[in-house]
């Protein structure tokens, strides 16, 4: 079949020739490839940047990708909730199942995690395999292109509710800041808006009014062009909420100076969720920002396995969320014009590029 493929530890992907993946084991699934997306974690792995130059494996070449909706062609023999013909996407984190994270209800942050298209073969194939246990059934009528979507939405998902639906971390009636406007934090603003935010605040970096007039689209009621406002940022928000500042920070830029603003602005007591990486160590006054302000901080990584999917499950329902989500899909490109859709987030006229199958 054909895939695209790194080949090499320098910039750059090939569609290259390869072996059509089998059923080896009896929980595995096989499934045909409807449509693909590309992450920013493909995009690392094309320009061959620094996080990609420390993370990638020896054992090059691979097939990239794993943001994914897909038919279910065949399966093994010890597969039970799966059948073939049924619509999928997939969790791209494989757990081990049997270390302490795994154990305690925390399979997401498995210490022996693997990740399909970087650590083992992903999905910008014709066909791909995994355990029956990554493979999630969609709705048959959900549209594939938001079914590949479901990976990203699910880290905007976890960011917004990092403990599930629980009263004390809920957010309806709160006022939330998302720092940062790239394609998650933009997914988070329709979700917020759905389990009922009183105001949403997004700030982005302004070098891209693309996606600030996106969030103004999407549902934000104030953006705020971090280029432009900087530092004043925490105090219009502020002055928007009575002077109370926001009940909870959504950090997805990665940038120092937007988390400085975000925790300026966030109200004593409230809950900070981090998800952007930031490109090395980085300084703040903590004793002021979290500390003394009794913050409530949490980590993100990937998506709870599985409740997160269980919510996406219920807001996919929503005609409207899907309007919105759709409104993230920019450019869809064939996959043998992959490169055209990565050089359109290179060049950051793109916010979500997806891709139809090989033909």
């Amino acid at each position: 079949m054909q895939a695209i493929m790194k080949t090499k530890q320098e910039k750059g992907f090939e569609i290259k020739e390869t072996k059509e993946p089998e059923v080896l084991h009896g929980t595995d699934v096989k499934f045909k490839i409807d449509v693909a997306s590309i992450c920013g974690t493909d995009h690392h792995m094309w320009v061959y940047d620094a996080w990609a130059q420390k993370r990638l494996p020896p054992a090059i070449p691979f097939i990239a990708g794993h943001e994914v909706g897909g038919t279910v062609v065949e399966i093994g023999p010890d597969v039970i909730n799966i059948e073939v013909g049924d619509k999928i996407s997939m969790e791209c984190h494989e757990a081990c199942g049997t270390c302490y994270q795994c154990r305690s209800d925390r399979m997401h942050i498995c210490r022996n995690t693997k990740i399909f298209g970087v650590d083992k073969n992903g999905i910008f194939g014709e066909y791909a395999v995994i355990p029956e246990l990554n493979a999630w059934k969609n709705d048959p009528d959900l549209d594939p292109a938001l079914a590949s979507l479901q990976d990203p939405l699910g880290n905007a998902v976890h960011t917004v509710l990092p403990k599930g639906l629980t009263a004390d971390e809920g957010i309806a009636g709160k006022n939330v800041f998302i720092a940062g406007c790239g394609p998650i934090g933009l997914m988070s603003i329709p979700v917020v808006k759905m389990f009922g935010a009183a105001q949403v605040f997004a700030s982005g970096g302004g070098r891209n009014m693309q996606r600030l007039e996106m969030a103004k689209q999407l549902g934000a009621d104030m953006v705020l062009n971090a280029r432009e406002e900087g530092d004043k940022i925490p105090r219009i928000v502020r002055d928007a909420t009575d002077g109370n500042g926001v009940d909870v920070l959504l950090e997805m830029s990665g940038n120092v100076h937007a988390l400085r603003q975000g925790l300026e602005a966030l109200t004593y007591g409230g809950r900070v969720s981090l998800l952007g990486f930031f490109p090395g160590p980085i300084e703040f006054d903590i004793n002021t920002l979290m500390v003394s302000k009794g913050a409530s901080v949490y980590g993100i990584a990937g998506r709870r396995m599985f409740q997160t999917w269980q919510v996406m499950r219920g807001i996919l329902k929503s005609n409207e969320f899907q309007k919105q989500l759709k409104k993230l899909i920019t450019h869809r490109v064939q996959m043998t014009e992959w490169e055209k859709g990565m050089i359109e987030i290179d060049e950051k006229r793109a916010i979500k590029v997806v891709m139809d199958p090989f033909k």
